[in-house]
């Protein structure tokens, strides 16, 4: 089977900025790209390869950062993501943050700030386990934060995003779009699994009552928030498999973009002794 062009992927998933976007015409079992599972986790195992190999490039020069943003319910899967799409990268290049509800210090500052300070510096590969947009998905549907002040936020996002981008950093945000059923089932298996009992929270449950909400507001998000410098990627979640092979080949895409070459000093080997 043919490999999956990486264009492809990105046009399938993009949340076009300036396009209304509807969250219910995304299909959360989308299976178009990557019919066989095979095929998949093949097309994910080279990709992870060559994100491997990019992230030492990347480290190397030195010029550019990736910031991968993941949001999604609980359950749809920002763990795996990680754990999969980067099996082979180094940890040494890479910064991993999982934001949560923010401490006394951290609201005693604006909301931006702790976000800021895990922004990967140049060389890295950075990932955000829900990242600023729990600023305008929680805040907003649990009512955390007054109307008017959520408002604000998503050009304040928006203007924070495109200071990181004219500064180096390369930034790709995707939505893990999970089904409501699938969401239960997965949350089910958390309780009936033992090697998955720890990871079961009986606030999770809380959530999923106010799904039509969360569903509001990941779709506000999305069509406030989709820019040219920061698009979203709305992924399918409800197969993880293919959910992480469409991220790897996009993740790869974007590094294979920044068109790195290896540093090249001017070394003579006569100029040392070796012996």
């Amino acid at each position: 089977m043919s490999t999956v062009e990486i264009d492809d992927v990105r046009a399938r998933f993009l949340a076009a900025p300036g396009d209304a976007f509807d969250l219910s015409s995304r299909d959360s079992d989308d299976r178009e790209l990557f019919p066989d599972k095979k095929h998949a986790r093949k097309s994910l195992k080279t990709d992870a390869a060559a994100i491997d190999e990019l992230q030492d490039l990347l480290y190397a020069t030195q010029e550019r950062a990736l910031l991968i943003v993941l949001q999604g319910m609980d359950t749809a899967g920002k763990s795996g993501v990680i754990r999969h799409v980067f099996a082979e990268t180094s940890p040494l290049g890479m910064k991993v943050k999982a934001f949560k509800a923010p401490s006394k210090d951290e609201l005693a500052r604006d909301y931006l700030w702790r976000v800021h300070e895990a922004v990967p510096p140049k060389g890295f590969i950075g990932i955000f386990d829900r990242s600023h947009y729990e600023d305008v998905l929680v805040a907003k549907v649990r009512e955390l934060a007054p109307a008017d002040m959520v408002e604000q936020r998503y050009e304040q996002i928006n203007q924070f995003e495109k200071l990181l981008t004219e500064n180096g950093v390369t930034i790709l945000k995707f939505m893990l779009h999970l089904g409501h059923e699938e969401q239960g089932e997965r949350l089910k298996e958390r309780i009936t699994e033992p090697h998955k009992r720890w990871k079961f929270n009986p606030g999770d449950l809380d959530d999923r009552k106010l799904w039509p909400g969360f569903m509001a507001a990941y779709e506000t998000m999305v069509n406030r928030c989709s820019t040219p410098w920061a698009p979203w990627y709305v992924i399918p979640a409800d197969s993880r498999t293919r959910r992480n092979a469409a991220i790897a080949r996009i993740v790869r895409g974007a590094l294979e973009d920044m068109k790195l070459d290896w540093p090249n000093p001017d070394l003579r080997l006569e100029d040392y002794d070796f012996s």
